[in-house]
């Protein structure tokens, strides 16, 4: 077992305030070193631009740095260019220096602390007497200097790769669309109400949300040549496919089946949800630790069983008797559990690319459900 693996399930957050403490200290140190007139910026720096994975500090360095390159540039002109020797004029420069910034940093926000730099910039002069180009030299340098360091710390210090950290957030996304497989093929019967159905939609939206973001800072790992790990765009797509199974299933379960219908179909979704809920749980885990997807059999088994019921319940014309509402729900229970078939292939395929295994042979079964 590695020695960051020790830590227990808050690896990550121990890690990350280890690379924040590492970071400060450099910068500090390096500007001593060079004897930097205002050190507080170059630690500050180092601070902000760490983040808990590669992807994500590279983002707040780039995004840091060209902010204060802009606010220092435009802000030490307009310190320059405009007199502001009494308060009044001071508070002219200050307003000249921000407006544009604030607006630039609104449309853009990795623009953010250019503002802020202008401001800096502007008004460190009157405290420390140097002249407003001065200001803006050492802004830059130091924040130069404190954003490289915190970068360079969190690339050699306990590096955290996004793509991992896209495995962990995958798995947990995984489990979570496992529960509401259940919960919701459970509230068939007596129907779920808004409050649940938005409960159990929001948990699954809130761990897609921090996949895509992790995502994204795995993808800029990627075109930064930081790590040569899979795309992670196709893993996130098939992921919110199944989340997109599970709203469909929502609608169904917003209302109660007929009774008599759902007596008939019980013992054909009950082992599809265990099967399913187990084949998700199951790929999360193989992603962990980069192994192979599990075998898809028991999931095409338990709906082709549930399929073969379905032909059943129509060859006996009770379909036909459904109301147009209840008639609606069911087959669109049919359609999203043919969707869950295809999309747990899909999963398994990208289980195999992120454990470099060879793909899984897709069963072939014929279609049927609810058709």
């Amino acid at each position: 077992m590695s020695r960051t693996a020790r830590l227990g399930p808050n690896r990550a957050q121990v890690v990350f305030a280890l690379r924040v403490v590492v970071a400060a200290l450099a910068a500090l140190a390096i500007s001593q070193y060079f004897r930097l007139p205002m050190p507080l910026w170059a630690v500050l720096t180092a601070i902000i631009v760490s983040q808990i994975s590669v992807g994500r500090s590279l983002k707040a360095t780039i995004d840091y740095l060209t902010g204060t390159l802009g606010g220092a540039l435009y802000g030490g002109a307009i310190a320059v260019l405009v007199p502001h020797a009494g308060e009044g004029a001071l508070l002219g420069v200050v307003a000249a220096a921000v407006a544009p910034l604030a607006l630039i940093a609104a449309m853009k926000p990795g623009m953010t602390v250019a503002p802020i730099t202008a401001v800096i910039v502007i008004l460190v002069p009157t405290i420390t007497h140097v002249s407003p180009l001065a200001s803006a030299i050492d802004r830059v340098i130091e924040v130069a200097l404190g954003g490289g360091a915190g970068f360079v710390v969190s690339f050699l210090v306990l590096p955290s790769n996004a793509h991992r950290l896209v495995i962990e957030a995958a798995c947990r996304t995984l489990d979570q669309v496992a529960r509401a497989f259940a919960e919701l093929l459970n509230g068939l019967g007596e129907g779920l109400d808004h409050e649940a159905l938005h409960r159990i939609q929001d948990h699954i939206g809130q761990a897609m949300v921090q996949l895509g973001a992790i995502g994204e800072e795995a993808e800029r790992e990627r075109a930064a040549r930081l790590t040569t790990g899979p795309d992670t765009r196709p893993l996130v797509r098939t992921l919110l496919r199944l989340r997109h199974d599970m709203v469909m299933i929502g609608r169904v379960a917003g209302a109660p089946l007929p009774a008599p219908l759902l007596a008939r179909l019980r013992p054909a979704l009950n082992p599809v949800q265990g099967a399913a809920s187990e084949y998700l749980r199951a790929c999360g885990a193989a992603l962990l630790v980069r192994r192979g997807p599990p075998p898809l059999d028991a999931v095409v088994r338990t709906l082709a069983a549930y399929a073969a019921e379905i032909a059943l319940l129509q060859a006996e014309g009770l379909t036909s008797k459904l109301p147009g509402e209840a008639a609606e729900r069911f087959f669109a229970l049919g359609f999203a559990l043919q969707q869950i078939r295809l999309n747990c292939g899909d999963l398994g395929e990208r289980v195999a690319e992120w454990a470099e295994a060879p793909k899984p042979a897709r069963p072939i079964v014929a279609d049927g459900l609810a058709d």
